[in-house]
């Protein structure tokens, strides 16, 4: 299977994200949004725009894909401008059919 180089970076045997395995919080002892440390209330909420495997806020992204999903974006940008237009990841993003989406961080 071919991933786009908008959505997360590959797949494992097992199913799971590469990338939402990899993210880790800000202060990089725990796996992102399981922070424990004194930023645990803002680093483990999930809003606004995020990076392509939704672990992290869009331009702090912590995985291998950091070092294109950190770059600014150039050309067209979804609403909230964190984003390419074809991979928005906010809460302004155009209705999406969730029911085709596959959430491979483990959380729900």
């Amino acid at each position: 299977m071919v991933h786009p180089t908008t959505t997360c970076c590959k797949i494992t045997k097992d199913g799971s994200c590469v990338c939402a395995a990899q993210a880790k919080c800000s202060c990089g002892q725990q796996s992102a949004l399981h922070c424990s440390c004194n930023k645990a209330s803002f680093e483990n909420a999930i809003s606004g725009p995020r990076c392509s495997c939704r672990s992290r806020p869009a331009g702090q992204c912590t995985c291998e894909r950091s070092v294109t999903e950190n770059q600014a974006i150039t050309g067209e940008t979804c609403d909230c401008g964190s984003r390419p237009r074809a991979s928005c990841t906010c809460e302004k993003a155009a209705a999406v059919d969730y029911a085709l989406e596959v959430d491979f961080t483990g959380t729900v």
